[in-house]
């Protein structure tokens, strides 16, 4: 009796252990798909946490660089995630990288991203660590040679061995959405105005009458051709920051440059310029190149 007793007791302990370890698995497995995490500026995501439905990437077009102010959102320099300290690059100039690219989709699409736009996970875009936000990028999966340009709207991934993360599009247009990741070369876009060059006009020389010949409205007319007009970028009562401003025009015109002060006003000339054409090319350049709006003055 004793015996049947402990051979029932052994059976049970083993039903138990077996148990156990059944459940113990499962735990692990979940313990081990809970540590595949990935990082983006909207907090965390299970690698490949989600794929969108496939569609025709041909009829979605690469973003289109174009110059951008740098948000207050987003650009936060140094930050830290994960106890590692990042810091923000002033500028995109010449920035060029090879390494990892991984992708998100489902689980953060209508997400906030970093800069409080809303992730799109059909939309050219990327995150990326230290690339100023917003900024663009053409990158080049290196394994088939596909290239395709984003736009820099959000922070991540943050793994070592990773150095950008696609909107799901993005990795579906380079052919690695399966994959999860591919070896990219990333190139930034400088998207800063270039003022064109103004060209110069070719003086013609001719013969000039006499001041003392012409009549009154003649003689302003030649004194006009003679001098010239001048634009006025600006007048100010501070004479610092008229100072300024004509250390930031002469950095856009080989124009001469006159400081003038009249009634306590500092203006600020362009000139003289005797081609009328000339005048309104510069003009219209100040006014691209560097948001201002000038007027022409004479002497």
């Amino acid at each position: 009796m004793r015996s049947r007793r402990i051979v029932k007791l052994l059976k049970i302990e083993a039903v138990t252990v077996k148990t156990l370890l059944k459940y113990s698995r499962r735990l692990m497995a979940s313990l081990a798909l809970s540590g595949l995490v990935g990082c983006s500026s909207s907090g965390f995501m299970v690698e490949k946490d989600g794929a969108g439905k496939r569609i025709d990437t041909s009829a979605i077009p690469n973003a289109v660089p174009k110059p951008e102010p740098i948000t207050r959102a987003g650009n936060k320099s140094p930050y830290e995630v994960f106890g590692k300290t990042y810091w923000v690059m002033p500028s995109n100039k010449d920035y060029r990288e090879s390494g990892i690219a991984s992708w998100y989709g489902t689980k953060f699409h209508g997400r906030l991203t970093s800069n409080g736009e809303i992730y799109n996970m059909y939309g050219m875009t990327a995150a990326h660590k230290s690339l100023p936000i917003p900024s663009y990028a053409r990158v080049t999966n290196t394994e088939n040679g596909r290239s395709i340009v984003v736009r820099i709207n959000d922070r991540g991934p943050f793994h070592d061995e990773r150095v950008i993360d696609l909107s799901f599009v993005g990795a579906m247009k380079l052919g690695y959405a399966d994959k999860g990741t591919a070896a990219v070369l990333i190139e930034a876009i400088d998207t800063d105005p270039k003022p064109k060059p103004v060209p110069k006009p070719v003086p013609k020389p001719a013969p000039t009458p006499t001041p003392k010949s012409l009549p009154n409205s003649e003689l302003a007319k030649a004194e006009t051709a003679a001098t010239g007009q001048y634009l006025q970028v600006g007048a100010f009562t501070d004479m610092a920051t008229a100072q300024q401003l004509k250390n930031k025009v002469s950095s856009l015109t080989d124009q001469p440059i006159i400081l003038r002060t009249q009634d306590k006003l500092h203006k600020l000339w362009i000139g003289p310029i005797a081609d009328n054409i000339e005048l309104l090319s510069l003009k219209a350049m100040l006014k691209k190149a560097a948001n201002l709006s000038t007027f022409s003055v004479t002497p």
